[in-house]
């Protein structure tokens, strides 16, 4: 059993014994430090937090301990119930509320919950607030309220059409086009949120046929929930036999967009971002953003257009914002299906993806498999290296820094080597004596040969 405490928030396995697992005491704790975090920084002083969650089956008694806590620390509690990330987020600013806290796991599986923690844009908690927030929780450096000073609970459902119709207030997004191409679309859900807000979506959207998989949000996932192609089968079989346009997929809080081809090819998760990010560009032209370990097709498209400039950031949703925000970006987000559209909010958010691609495609009058033709081809491959505890990663890194420092090289995030027609990034981990590599090349072959002479070298390093 699990318990991770990291800058972006606390999440672990459900059931043992306290310090070890996501248990009550530590959700308490770990809620009673953000809130006394909030109460000191947030400039909003609403006093109100929001809190949504997806549909783990531990959902409703972590909610119960999180709305609780909250109302004892002297908050207000806005509950919108079951709800995406995206979803929650827009409802921090729309509350006018000092900030928020999800209840999700994101692609874990089913055992798993976590709290994820907003300020009051509806953004992730900075390194330094997070860094805070452990500290407060380690020290139990928190003080409740008294009787008369308890926070008061309402419950909101209205939270998903809001968000849907932020959606279709979109510049970009033009709804009728879509009714009149007279769109078949499936999607998975995964037995969560996406369950209950994506068939809304699809009829605001004006989608002539929707076919869903896996639409109870019960918590009760049927298959691996992370949206990579072998978790995927089911809705990969269903579009192989035709008659569906395009096929969605998403996380448990809706955050990622993976989509599929209409013959059942993969479109590749890494090209959602591209490919919105590339609609984007032809009518709005402006700087693109996305991690170091995200697709160099990114940069590919972005030079396409006159006067538009790629940026690479650390790896973390806080730090793409972020980069966003200094170099002013149009669109931006992560190679694993997360869009973050400025023009809605600073988020990742697979509706906001859905209904841009759809557009796209709507306009174009291309099939899905068409238009991803359009774009550079690349493929990631993923390996780890495994060292002992005690090992000097950060030594290891500038090493591998030195030896490559006549190819471009990033240091933001661990290290990053751009070759001319392929790159390696290198990041340790956070909570294992591990490095993780990615490399990009024109096909898995060279890509995944790649991350491995580099890997050679490290071992080299080590014996």
């Amino acid at each position: 059993m699990t318990l991770i405490k990291s800058i972006s928030g606390i999440r672990g396995t459900i059931g043992g014994r306290a310090g070890d697992t996501l248990n009550p005491l530590d959700i308490v704790k770990f809620t009673s430090a953000y809130a006394t975090i909030i109460r000191r920084t947030s400039p909003v002083k609403s006093n109100k937090i929001v809190v949504g969650r997806d549909a783990r089956i531990s959902g409703e008694m972590v909610k119960n301990v999180v709305c609780g806590t909250l109302m004892g620390m002297g908050f207000d509690v806005v509950n919108i119930g079951l709800a995406s990330t995206p979803t929650t987020e827009i409802a921090v600013t729309m509350e006018g509320a000092d900030g928020g806290i999800i209840l999700t796991a994101s692609h874990n599986p089913r055992m798993w919950n976590a709290l994820k923690l907003l300020n009051e844009k509806g953004e992730f908690l900075n390194k330094a607030e997070g860094e805070e927030v452990l500290r407060i929780a380690e020290a139990e450096d928190f003080e409740y309220a008294d009787v008369d000073h308890l926070g008061h609970y309402r419950e909101d459902d209205s939270y998903d059409q809001k968000h849907i119709d932020m959606v279709l207030g979109l510049d970009l997004v033009d709804a009728e086009a879509i009714r009149k191409a007279g769109f078949s679309v499936a999607f998975d859900a995964v037995n969560s949120v996406g369950g209950i807000i994506l068939p809304k979506l699809f009829e605001a959207l004006g989608v002539k046929k929707v076919t869903g998989l896996y639409t109870e949000a019960n918590g009760d996932f049927q298959h691996n929930p992370e949206p990579l192609e072998k978790n995927l089968g089911d809705i990969k079989a269903l579009m192989q036999k035709g008659g569906h346009d395009i096929g969605f997929v998403v996380d448990p809080d809706v955050d990622r967009l993976a989509m599929f081809c209409e013959d059942g090819t993969m479109y590749g998760e890494e090209y959602t971002l591209v490919t919105v990010a590339d609609w984007i560009l032809q009518h709005t032209p402006g700087n693109t953003v996305s991690n170091l370990s995200s697709t160099r097709a990114l940069r590919d498209v972005t030079n396409r257009y006159a006067g538009c400039t790629y940026s690479a950031a650390a790896v973390g949703e806080v730090n793409v914002v972020t980069k966003m925000r200094e170099v002013n970006a149009v669109i931006g987000g992560e190679g694993n299906g997360g869009v973050i559209y400025p023009a809605a909010h600073s988020g990742r958010d697979a509706l906001v993806g859905i209904a841009l691609m759809l557009t796209y495609l709507a306009k174009t009058g291309k099939t899905t498999s068409q238009l991803r033709a359009t774009f550079p081809n690349y493929q990631i491959a993923k390996n780890r290296i495994d060292l002992t505890p005690g090992t000097d990663v950060d030594a290891i890194l500038a090493k591998v820094k030195e030896m490559y420092k006549d190819q471009q090289v990033n240091d933001i995030d661990g290290v990053k080597i751009d070759f001319p027609d392929k790159w390696v990034h290198l990041r340790k981990s956070n909570t294992e004596p591990i490095i993780r590599v990615y490399s990009e090349a024109e096909t898995m072959e060279k890509a995944d040969q790649l991350g491995k002479d580099i890997m050679d070298v490290v071992y080299q390093m080590v014996k």
